[in-house]
């Protein structure tokens, strides 16, 4: 690909503005600064603006440590976006594919790739998410098999799909869930309907994507070839 071309479809410029930032040469290819519009450049090669190396173009696919006090929007008058924790270009075309409240930490993705998204947050598809959660009360005896069997929401007609329920450690009402669905707050709603409340919720996975351990909260990386293809 050429390389005006390149800076067009990363940076989402014009070609004759590709052409000035060529021309200052604030654009380096492989520790080269070049200034010449019809350079080739693959996969393979670095191409660095402002410090910042570009991705060849095409869909982009990420994995957040989200921290407590982030909501997963692109504006919000209350609480800082988690967008701010990423250093990439073009932000404005980034969704969040399956958001978790702003008191809710742990493992989001993040893409531009609306296909993809739909994979996870679709009811149809029925992706299981797992959380690690902490109750306010002990675990109940029976939250294994009501779960199992599906809960009555408040506002809702129709019961939750089945629910998996791991107790971890009972003496801190800790537990892991996997649901298949996404409802507004759906994690929250059902202990509630238990008569218990949800102390701190994290979520560890996404299907078979699971939180990058060495991923400390507030960064991210990007998925891999296989991580993406999972979702599918």
């Amino acid at each position: 690909m050429r390389l005006d071309k390149f800076l067009c479809e990363t940076l989402g410029v014009t070609r004759r503005e590709a052409t000035i930032l060529l021309r200052r040469g604030e654009v380096t290819v492989d520790d080269k600064v070049i200034k010449v519009a019809s350079v080739q450049v693959t996969e393979a090669s670095q191409v660095v603006w402002q410090e910042r190396r570009l991705p060849m173009p095409g869909p982009r696919y990420f994995m957040l440590h989200k921290p407590d006090g982030f909501v997963c929007s692109h504006e919000d008058s209350s609480n800082p976006t988690a967008f701010v924790l990423l250093d990439e270009i073009k932000m404005d075309k980034l969704h969040f594919a399956g958001r978790l409240d702003v008191d809710t930490t742990g493992l989001v993705l993040i893409t531009d790739d609306g296909q993809w998204s739909h994979k996870i947050t679709s009811p149809k598809h029925k992706c299981e998410k797992t959380y690690r959660v902490w109750l306010e009360d002990a675990i109940g005896d029976d939250y294994i098999e009501q779960l199992t069997s599906g809960i009555q929401l408040r506002s809702e007609k129709e019961l939750t799909l089945p629910a998996k329920m791991e107790v971890i450690d009972a003496s801190q009402n800790e537990l892991l869930l996997t649901i298949s669905e996404g409802k507004y707050h759906q994690v929250k709603r059902m202990f509630a309907a238990l008569g218990n409340k949800v102390e701190r919720l994290h979520r560890e996975s996404i299907g078979t994507i699971v939180l990058d351990n060495d991923l400390e909260p507030g960064t991210y990386r990007r998925l891999t070839a296989e991580e993406i293809a999972s979702i599918s």
